[in-house]
């Protein structure tokens, strides 16, 4: 009986090793936060990755390729959709993930790189947009829905209103250097629910 002939697996394929790629993700990750998307290089990802470019373009035709599924992969975490009952605690829950999300200075290196990035480049944007906002405005879309299905907040809510309040003042909060070097909030996290919960019912149409 002849032996069976070993199979043989396409040219390339199996050189596409999962742990480079994850390492690849990470560098460029650090490159973004560090040097920005326009000036980073493939060249420079691989050279702090470890590998040959070669080893990058059998994943990614281009560094806007490579980014965009970075960006669709990380995606900063899932947002969570709150669901404790009543819109206090569901809104205070929704505010400490976004400090969380806030207090990775990698990550907020990232957004507001890309998000400028974006304004020239309408594909990464469309990508940014997908993975990273829409599903924290479709998070706080549910949970201003449950609000208003519980009598917290009126039937007359305007949910575009309503939802830019949230992420406003949740999201797009001012930071500022403390004397220590490092960036801090000039309001504490409950005086910022207070203002959210007496800001969202006067979202009317």
């Amino acid at each position: 009986m002849s032996k069976a002939t070993p199979q043989r697996h396409p040219a390339g394929a199996a050189r596409l090793r999962p742990h480079i790629t994850d390492t690849i993700i990470e560098v460029v990750l650090d490159e973004l936060a560090e040097t920005g998307y326009t000036r980073m290089s493939m060249e420079a990802v691989a050279r702090r990755a470890g590998v040959g470019k070669a080893a990058i373009y059998r994943r990614w035709a281009s560094k806007e390729a490579l980014v965009q599924e970075v960006v669709a992969r990380f995606a900063w975490r899932a947002a969570p959709v709150p669901d404790n009952g009543n819109l206090r605690e569901d809104i205070a829950e929704f505010l400490a993930d976004a400090l969380l999300v806030q207090s990775d200075l990698r990550a907020t290196r990232i957004i507001a790189d890309l998000t400028a990035e974006g304004m020239r480049n309408p594909q990464l944007l469309e990508t940014f947009y997908r993975s990273v906002r829409e599903p924290r405005r479709d998070a706080g879309t549910a949970m201003l829905r449950r609000a208003v299905e519980r009598g917290e907040l009126p039937r007359g809510l305007d949910p575009d209103l309503a939802l830019d309040c949230l992420i406003g003042l949740v999201y797009a909060r001012p930071q500022s250097l403390g004397d220590s070097g490092e960036l801090t909030y000039p309001y504490d996290r409950h005086r910022l629910l207070d203002v959210i919960m007496t800001a969202l019912p006067a979202c009317r149409h």
